[in-house]
């Protein structure tokens, strides 16, 4: 491994998590005796390979200037975006001054609090050579169908269809400049999607299907019973 390429997370928080239906956003729901960004990002820290965490918070954020981890000597706090990908730009721009553009950048969501050190390294170990990069997903075990004003269209071959989880690895100028190049453009939901209206094709790195997203109050069960597991 190259030991002048350096390798930095960028969170994206300034979410509000409007299908939760709770009295505030959902990173800041309480998870076995933390917030969910607390877990979130003490697994990140725990993975003991970032130079510095980019953590995009809503400037009208009261949650956050409180929690201890917001002071950790790692831990930059970015002012957040109206959406995913601003966030993102604004945690890339925070650590400009410290990032060459050859850096891997690795985005993971909030709301990903069971994430793995062994996801991590494993996505590291996969792409470190590889010339755009790449995200951790999952292969579809469902019969998935195309449907269209709640009527069937088509029957989806499985085998071409996975899903994306994160943390989305890529090269630090490659993914400034895809999300500076596609400002705006609602095809943008994640980082590949960006590098791929760049042209680029990121590969895929089976993760673990543990590395769930909290979205419904559901999942806050589910995430401390994978967490009790691990």
């Amino acid at each position: 491994m190259n030991q002048t390429i350096k390798f930095w997370a960028v969170v994206p928080a300034a979410g509000v998590g409007k299908r939760m239906n709770a009295d505030r956003p959902k990173q800041y729901l309480e998870l076995a005796g933390f917030m969910v960004i607390e877990q979130t990002l003490g697994r990140l820290l725990q993975a003991d390979v970032f130079s510095k965490i980019a953590v995009a918070i809503s400037v009208e954020d009261p949650y956050w200037p409180e929690l201890g981890i917001a002071n950790h000597e790692l831990i930059i706090t970015a002012p957040g975006g109206k959406e995913r990908a601003d966030s993102v730009l604004s945690g890339l721009k925070s650590i400009r001054d410290q990032a060459n553009d050859d850096d891997w950048v690795l985005v993971h969501d909030a709301a990903r609090p069971c994430l793995t050190a062994s996801d991590i390294r494993l996505l590291i170990d996969t792409l470190i050579n590889d010339d755009v990069g790449g995200i951790l997903a999952l292969s579809s075990h469902d019969t998935l169908k195309s449907v269209q004003d709640g009527n069937i269209l088509d029957t989806l071959d499985r085998r071409t269809i996975w899903k994306a989880l994160t943390p989305q690895m890529f090269r630090y100028g490659m993914l400034k400049s895809a999300l500076e190049d596609t400002a705006g453009n609602l095809r943008v939901t994640d980082e590949a999607s960006a590098l791929e209206l760049m042209g680029f094709t990121p590969k895929i790195v089976e993760g673990r299907p543990d590395n769930i997203k909290i979205t419904r109050p559901e999942d806050l069960a589910l995430a401390q019973f994978y967490m009790e597991q691990q």
